[in-house]
């Protein structure tokens, strides 16, 4: 008979006797004893997991400088399991003293997930909150050196820390490598998520996928009449070079002659210079052909002149040969504007702003005195780095009203005939910018609508949305023509591929996938992040994808095999905007740092090409330029057809 046996016993027979106090006594006793022991328990439960985790940090952040920062990457997911393990057994105060204990050692790379952690205020909220059950279900892969394993493992033997043992086995897998530890600039790569998350990226990556370029695109048959008519003009030139001898000839001894004779030799040199370093540095012309699986709009005669004509005036540009940078700067926006975009020939600049409206200054305008009833108010005034004026509060803009919330983007049509804005109020409005009026809203998200970006070729759109979904529209329909649900948080980015077949997203869940337009499914998930994305650039032979995040990190994908290609820590802050040139040479990232980057892609491609049986990151990208703004955010960034690099931000309040 057992002790619980014993006292059901006793209680029975002061019962049968009458003893009402004793039995209330000795009840009373029980609960006590039974309270004291549970709080025992769960006293030692958490000491054990408090003191395992705290001769952890303690012995790795004193650990040899060699070794610390690879046993330091260990720590935070030992914290957070620690900590919903505790949640998990009911110890719920217990919980809370444990991470706000140890929570500042890892505020400076994983601030947002704690926010969200601190929220768990019950068992339930594990399973309700994305990011506990992601953590849970999903295993994190940590790289270590041999030497470092060794001296973990040697560790917890020594101090018998079983429960930090068990947290180990059950929530980490290491991937141990030989040789010296890996650099500390490799931290970011050197903890990936792997399980569930890991498995569907591996299945989804494995499916077909055409990232080539549009087959008779306009840009295609544009090059095939400019290369006709370079060889046209060189034909000419042979054919009158013998006139330009004899002049020479006939000139000996003058040297305005000669010098005229130099200079149109120097001038066909440098046109052959140009030539083969479009042959070399685009990516482009070597792209393979796909076929369109949407219907295109066709281009007016004037449309296809004006691209044939950018094209012949393009710049190329590679690491030696850098782009003009043209800013455009927002001033007195009181930290008002959300959003901002450029025209594609930057005519046209866009601001989307907290009060609900959108305003579009014309380029051509500014310095020109405004209508009254045009006239700029202090919300929004706008400047051109180069072209500061005295009057610059007067200069004009159209103002756009119909949203009934918070504008969040705002994107030109390809030849900025029409403009889009997205809000909080949940929907998509069409703008015609020769009309200056609202000509469709389009309903179908169910929360905030964080970005709407026009396709390449026009008439189509693409939106991200809180409500974890992107969709694919056409302007002549007011209904979502596809809908792609698959993200675990908000879409908070959306971009096209080149060939309009794809469209890729960017999520607060660190996940990048990529849609087939067509199928709504998708064709290709990307897991490397580790915060929220907030931008994507796809280069321009369609083959290339960057994303940047909040942490400052960019990183490079190759869409042909869904792995990463040089992940970079780009910045000090958020990356809001990407820009391939338009040979796909160059990379340009804007920050909330105030900065404006260049990088050299050329060389990462090179190495990727030389070495394609590598399963991991193959290079970094080479920085080429930073370029510092003061005080301004760079909001946007967009490559004109000539290849000039237009900016906007807004100026810093208190600046």
């Amino acid at each position: 008979m057992d002790d619980e046996d014993i006292e059901k016993a006793v209680l029975a027979y002061l019962r049968k006797k009458g003893l009402k106090l004793t039995e209330l006594s000795l009840q009373e006793e029980q609960n006590r004893l039974s309270t004291d022991a549970s709080h025992s328990r769960s006293q030692n439960v958490a000491d054990s997991y408090f003191d395992g985790y705290s001769r952890l940090r303690s012995w790795a952040y004193n650990s040899l400088d060699s070794y610390k920062h690879e046993l330091l990457r260990v720590l935070y997911p030992v914290f957070i399991h620690c900590f919903m393990d505790l949640v998990a057994q009911g110890y719920m105060q217990e919980a809370r003293t444990f991470f706000h204990t140890f929570r500042e050692d890892h505020e400076l790379m994983h601030l947002r997930d704690l926010q969200k952690l601190e929220g768990i205020l019950s068992p339930s909220h594990l399973e309700e909150m994305e990011l506990a059950r992601f953590s849970r279900q999903n295993k994190v892969k940590i790289r270590l050196c041999e030497y470092s394993y060794g001296l973990l493992l040697q560790f917890i033997h020594k101090t018998k820390s079983f429960d930090m043992l068990g947290v180990i086995n059950q929530h980490i897998n290491f991937e141990v490598t030989p040789g010296q530890p890996t650099s500390i600039s490799d931290d970011s790569e050197a903890v990936s998520l792997i399980g569930a998350s890991q498995d569907l990226a591996r299945e989804i990556n494995q499916k077909e996928l055409h990232w080539g370029l549009l087959e008779d695109s306009v840009e295609e048959r544009m090059e095939k009449t400019l290369s006709d008519l370079d060889k046209t003009e060189v034909e000419g030139n042979k054919e009158g070079d013998p006139e330009e001898n004899n002049k020479v000839k006939k000139t000996d001894g003058n040297k305005q002659g000669t010098s005229v004779s130099n200079k149109k030799k120097k001038d066909k040199a440098v046109g052959a210079t140009g030539k083969s370093t479009r042959s070399e540095t685009s990516m482009v012309s070597v792209a393979p052909r796909v076929k369109s699986e949407l219907t295109l709009p066709q281009l007016p005669p004037e449309v296809e002149l004006s691209i044939l004509e950018d094209l012949r005036n393009r710049a190329q540009l590679n690491s030696l040969a850098l782009p003009s940078v043209s800013f455009y700067t927002f001033l007195h926006t009181h930290n008002g504007l959300n959003c901002s975009a450029i025209s594609h020939d930057g005519s046209l600049v866009a601001g989307g702003f907290s009060d609900s409206s959108v305003k579009v200054w014309d380029m051509a305008k500014i310095g020109q005195p405004g209508r009254a009833s045009n006239s700029q108010g202090e919300n929004g005034s706008m400047q051109g780095m180069h072209s500061l004026a005295s009057d610059e509060t007067k200069r004009p803009y159209s103002l756009l009203q119909g949203h009934s919330g918070p504008v969040y983007s705002v994107s030109f049509s390809p030849f900025a005939d029409f403009l889009l804005s997205s809000s909080s109020d949940n929907t998509i409005r069409l703008w015609s910018t020769r009309l200056n009026a609202n000509l469709v809203c389009y309903k179908g998200h169910n929360f905030p609508v964080w970005d709407a970006q026009f396709s390449p070729v026009g008439h189509y759109f693409a939106t991200a949305s809180h409500d974890r979904t992107a969709r694919v529209w056409s302007m002549e329909r007011i209904q979502p023509l596809r809908v792609m649900a698959g993200h675990l948080s908000d879409v908070d980015c959306v971009q096209w591929h080149p060939n309009c077949n794809y469209i890729v997203t960017g999520s607060s869940d660190k996940t990048v996938r990529l849609w087939d337009v067509q199928s709504g499914e998708c064709a290709r998930l990307f897991i490397g992040h580790r915060s929220m994305v907030l931008s994507l650039a796809i280069s321009p032979d369609g083959r290339f994808m960057a994303s940047g995040d909040e942490d400052g990190t960019i990183i490079m994908w190759d869409l042909s095999t869904g792995r990463s290609v040089s992940p970079i820590m780009g910045h000090n802050s958020c990356v809001w905007t990407l820009a391939f040139s338009c040979e796909g040479t160059l990379l340009a990232s804007g920050s909330a740092d105030c900065m404006v980057k260049l990088w050299d892609v050329t060389s990462s491609m090179k190495a990727l090409k030389t070495d394609e049986s590598k399963s991991g990151p193959t290079s970094r990208l080479r920085l080429l330029k930073a370029l510092p703004t003061k005080s301004t955010p760079v909001y946007n960034l967009r490559f004109s057809r000539r290849n000039l690099l237009f900016a906007a931000g807004a100026l810093s309040a208190g600046s």
